[in-house]
């Protein structure tokens, strides 16, 4: 029969081991609880941050879109200011020649009227204020001088405005190469994490993507008819660029992001739209469900606005997904980007 002998208990310094441990234990658990988790070391880890990283460039691109729009617009204000300035500036010295011919006249006739001296060498402002001055010209000299003294104002503000526009681009170039700076570290990291992987991983990784160009090519599109005839035309020149490759910032022929390929496709039926999607996301008539879009459409996919492309019918889009994959069809179910709306032009 088994004997039922009670333990010994253990040794004071078995036990302060043992508590020691424990501690220990306890304080890498909470140490690896609070620092940002490790990245997963397997090729799905890999993957997932290869993707995430692709898809904070495209946001990213979205934005220094947005900013080289403004730059572009600022660019064209700066330079119509300054012509302005310019034409201005040359009326002005046409105007001060012909109040020169005037006063050379007045000097050959007995002197140089008071009136005239003040305009010439200092500011007309202050002889157009005195009003008692003014009986001292005659008409025509009088409307010279007004004109001459508005026309200064006029160029004056022109300078301002054309100084305040230059600053604003200024800035606008700053944001630009910052954007820029943080589209290239994106594409670098994930280019890097790509690098790390094995050649078979690689290769999976390739076939994946061929896979999805090969499904674009087999696409089901369905027989609906389009909303409008400027999208259905715009449509069909989206359709013209299947195949050719995503590159952030391009606007076509070439290479597309997803806003480049929307604004080319419709610039080419001459209709003008904004440059980027989430300007597009407020444009036209918004059609709330997927089940009420008819090709043509944009779909304006993400929480942020971020991306956008054509409605291609039969549940598929037609867009330039992210870096290093092409224009192609995909289903709107498995693009792995929520649905916002859509916009009928």
């Amino acid at each position: 029969m088994a004997s039922h002998r009670r333990p010994k208990p253990p040794n004071a310094a078995y036990t302060a081991a043992l508590t020691a441990s424990a501690a220990a234990a306890v304080a890498v658990s909470a140490q690896t609880a609070s620092a940002d988790p490790l990245p997963d070391p397997t090729k799905k880890g890999v993957q997932a941050q290869i993707d995430r990283l692709y898809e904070d460039a495209t946001q990213a691109t979205e934005k220094y879109n947005g900013a080289k729009e403004k730059a572009d617009k600022l660019e064209k204000q700066v330079k119509d200011l300054q012509e302005t300035a310019a034409r201005k500036q040359g009326d002005l010295n046409d105007l001060r020649d012909r109040l020169g011919v005037i006063a050379t006249a007045q000097y050959r006739s007995g002197g140089l009227d008071p009136s005239m001296q003040l305009l010439l060498s200092s500011d007309p402002d202050k002889y157009l204020d005195t009003a008692s001055a003014l009986d001292r010209l005659g008409d025509r000299q009088t409307t010279e001088l007004k004109e001459f003294q508005s026309q200064q104002r006029d160029l004056a503000q022109q300078r301002k405005q054309a100084a305040e526009k230059l600053e604003d681009l200024g800035d606008t170039r700053t944001e630009l190469g910052a954007k820029k700076q943080e589209i290239q570290s994106k594409l670098a990291k994930a280019q890097k994490l790509l690098n790390s992987l094995s050649a078979k991983e690689k290769a999976e990784i390739a076939k994946k993507e061929e896979r999805a160009d090969r499904s674009s090519e087999r696409a089901e599109l369905g027989n609906e008819a389009s909303a409008t005839q400027r999208a259905a035309s715009a449509f069909e020149a989206a359709k013209s660029r299947v195949g050719l490759p995503y590159v952030w910032g391009a606007t076509g022929p070439g290479s597309f992001d997803c806003s480049g390929l929307t604004s080319w496709a419709f610039k080419q039926v001459d209709v003008s739209i904004p440059r980027t999607s989430q300007a597009q996301a407020n444009i036209g008539t918004r059609i709330n469900s997927l089940s009420a879009l008819k090709p043509g459409d944009l779909i304006i996919m993400r929480t942020d606005l971020s991306h956008v492309g054509f409605y291609a019918g039969n549940g598929q889009i037609l867009h330039a997904p992210k870096p290093g994959a092409k224009v192609r069809y995909e289903s709107i179910a498995r693009s792995g980007m929520p649905f916002m709306w859509g916009v009928r032009m």
